[in-house]
């Protein structure tokens, strides 16, 4: 995984063992989010890697098939986690973790919350629509009337909602989200 030269064996095995928490930690967190446990580790894993690394090397570094770490890539790839770079002389395809974290879920936020706002509004709109000509029917109908003004009601709240929160997801994509809300120094950067 990295060069241990200069380490004890103990002090190696404290190492690993933080990093295996972290990684385990990781693997947990995005599972919340709908990306698979092995996908999170793999995430994890090459988090903490010092160079980019082959389809090969990480199914070895895994113990996990060439297949499952191409899936596993492609998922972190689309949520612009990890991307693939070029190293002159090798023809293997490389990858490494965006080291960005605030612009990491950033991406991620978008990515998650673009599709839900999407097919929520539509199914929002069509039954909004769907109701309205219910409604024009039979205007005269008073308990058909309530039922439909009251959902209506509450259907034009949730497309507010969904219209705030593509409004929020704007400024993650702008970047104006980390004015609003500042990232942290880093030690770094402080210095």
């Amino acid at each position: 995984m990295n060069n241990w030269v200069g380490m004890t064996e103990e002090q190696a095995g404290i190492v690993q063992k933080a990093r295996k928490r972290v990684i385990e930690s990781i693997g947990k967190n995005m599972d919340l989010y709908g990306v698979t446990l092995s996908t999170g580790h793999l995430y994890g894993m090459m988090f903490f890697q010092d160079k980019p690394m082959t389809l090969d090397e990480m199914g070895e570094e895994m113990g996990m098939s060439k297949t499952s770490m191409s899936t596993g890539v492609r998922t972190l790839t689309d949520l612009k986690m990890v991307h693939k770079v070029w190293e002159k002389g090798t023809r293997k395809d490389l990858y490494e973790v965006e080291p960005d974290w605030y612009q990491t879920f950033a991406d991620f936020f978008v990515i998650k919350w673009q599709k839900s706002i999407e097919m929520n509004v539509q199914a929002l709109r069509k039954s909004a629509a769907e109701l309205k000509r219910l409604a024009e029917s039979d205007p005269d109908n008073e308990a058909l009337q309530n039922i439909v003004a009251t959902d209506t009601r509450k259907l034009e709240e949730a497309i507010r909602y969904y219209l705030w929160l593509g409004r929020l997801i704007d400024t993650f994509e702008s970047g104006e989200i980390f004015n609003l809300v500042p990232k942290e120094e880093s030690q770094a950067d402080s210095h």
